[in-house]
């Protein structure tokens, strides 16, 4: 099962404690992370600032080195769209729990993962 994780999945881990790769690991059994490279330059921004947003990128930017980096592929405009358009051409599963890109994705039949209660992950199907 590929995996595609989102700026925001990579946050979630300093933000809310969740371990993302247990987690994943409980709800699929073997996955395979995938990170575009423009979620990987979305953090390295994020991380060059200050406070618990860049702090939160920083450990983010560890957890990617677990994952498999590819491009877009895309020349649509923002991240977000990119990784709509990458993960219906791709057939993953996205984790994110930024809610217009999970609204989004689901509505392109996209399956998503997204946290419950700031404690567990949960499937949506899309």
């Amino acid at each position: 099962m590929r995996v595609l994780l989102d700026t925001n999945a990579l946050l979630m881990p300093a933000q809310f404690g969740v371990d993302l790769y247990d987690e994943l690991l409980a709800l699929f059994g073997d996955f395979e992370p995938i990170a575009l490279e423009e979620v990987v330059g979305e953090l390295s921004g994020l991380a060059r600032g200050r406070g618990r947003d860049a702090a939160a990128a920083r450990v983010g930017l560890a957890l990617v080195r677990r994952s498999t980096v590819v491009p877009s592929g895309s020349t649509a405009e923002g991240v977000d769209n990119r990784v709509i358009e990458y993960a219906r051409r791709e057939g993953c599963t996205v984790v994110t729990n930024d809610r217009e890109l999970r609204n989004a994705l689901l509505r392109e039949g996209v399956d998503v993962v997204s946290m419950r209660r700031q404690k567990t992950l949960e499937l949506l199907r899309g």
